[in-house]
């Protein structure tokens, strides 16, 4: 659920950056106004590099975990993940505009904090620890389903919703549970599924807060902060579940230190930065289709590289989500 992710920079889904926060499921789930952008007709080569640079490296963090967690410990790769992309971020920012541009009042701290929290040690979290056992690409169709919880959790405080809209979310929620056939029938653990289903639920409640609470101003600055929050609790965890005590470095294959390097440099940096830049320069209809772009490109990318199978009720159960989805991205702007 990415993340910063529809959200700050940790990845779009709970598998992608937090994007701010405020980015990631926010488009799909219509938390802005395009009033007074450019049509998508008058839009340069800038704007459709950087919208394939988040359809494709948001979609391929799917795989990229996958194949982290096949030889290190998941919740210590996402400690490692985050932690590295906070420094990195951070520093960048510094080296930009000064260490000044870092500070915030402690009630934003404290915000950032708890979305972080809830977006890539709920969100994310869930889903490595889930892709263990889980098909990226399955995972990723479920992780899709996160503009359709923030749509109900919304709801639950008090905000209207449209006929069309809770139509879109009945035929996602048809969709999710024509999805988790692969664990009724044995095919794939049901206690995968369902850790990837409650990934998107918590994913989508830290998305919502983010509209609710005194967030820092600066999205990539909220995003440093959600992302520390995020290593330092899959750090906490990890020890919980014992995770360092058994863990060996040389044991690590190169496969799974490449798939972290990418994950840090390309899903919680390249593409969220390009997802910010977007939001500044594109009408938010057009950003909000890596939503339903991104479980495409996982999907294929899981079936071309680890020969993942496309069961009929993956296929089946994706479209209906993809479609629902879409419903709501359209009715929600």
């Amino acid at each position: 659920m990415s993340a910063p992710s529809p959200q700050s920079p940790a990845d779009a889904g709970p598998d992608c950056p937090p994007p701010s926060s405020r980015s990631g499921t926010a488009p799909a789930a219509g938390k802005a106004s395009t009033a007074g952008k450019a049509p998508a007709a008058g839009l340069g080569a800038a704007v459709w590099a950087a919208l394939g640079i988040v359809y494709v490296v948001w979609g391929s963090t799917y795989l990229a975990i996958r194949v982290v967690v096949e030889t290190m410990p998941p919740l210590l790769s996402g400690a490692l993940r985050f932690g590295a992309a906070a420094l990195l971020l951070g520093a960048g920012l510094a080296v930009r505009q000064g260490w000044r541009a870092l500070r915030v009042t402690w009630r934003q701290f404290a915000s950032a904090f708890l979305v972080g929290v809830l977006l890539l040690v709920g969100g994310n979290g869930l889903v490595v620890l889930a892709e263990r056992t889980v098909p990226s690409g399955l995972a990723a169709l479920m992780v899709a389903s996160v503009p359709l919880w923030v749509v109900l959790l919304r709801r639950a405080f008090g905000a209207r919703t449209g006929r069309t809209t809770l139509a879109g979310v009945l035929v996602g929620l048809v969709g999710l549970v024509v999805l988790t056939a692969p664990g009724l029938t044995g095919a794939v653990g049901l206690s995968g599924l369902l850790l990837v289903v409650g990934a998107a639920v918590v994913w989508a409640l830290g998305s919502v807060l983010a509209g609710r609470l005194p967030m820092p101003a600066d999205p990539f600055v909220a995003s440093v902060y959600e992302m520390l929050a995020g290593a330092l609790g899959a750090l906490a965890l990890s020890f919980v579940r014992g995770e360092p005590g058994g863990f060996d470095p040389g044991a690590v294959s190169a496969g799974s230190w490449a798939g972290l390097v990418y994950l840090v440099l390309f899903g919680s940096i390249v593409a969220f930065t390009s997802y910010a830049w977007l939001l500044q320069r594109a009408p938010l209809p057009l950003v909000a289709t890596y939503a339903y772009v991104n479980p495409v490109v996982a999907v294929f990318l899981g079936w071309l590289f680890l020969s993942e199978a496309l069961t009929w009720p993956i296929m089946v159960g994706g479209a209906i989500v993809v479609g629902g989805v879409f419903l709501v991205a359209r009715n929600e702007r």
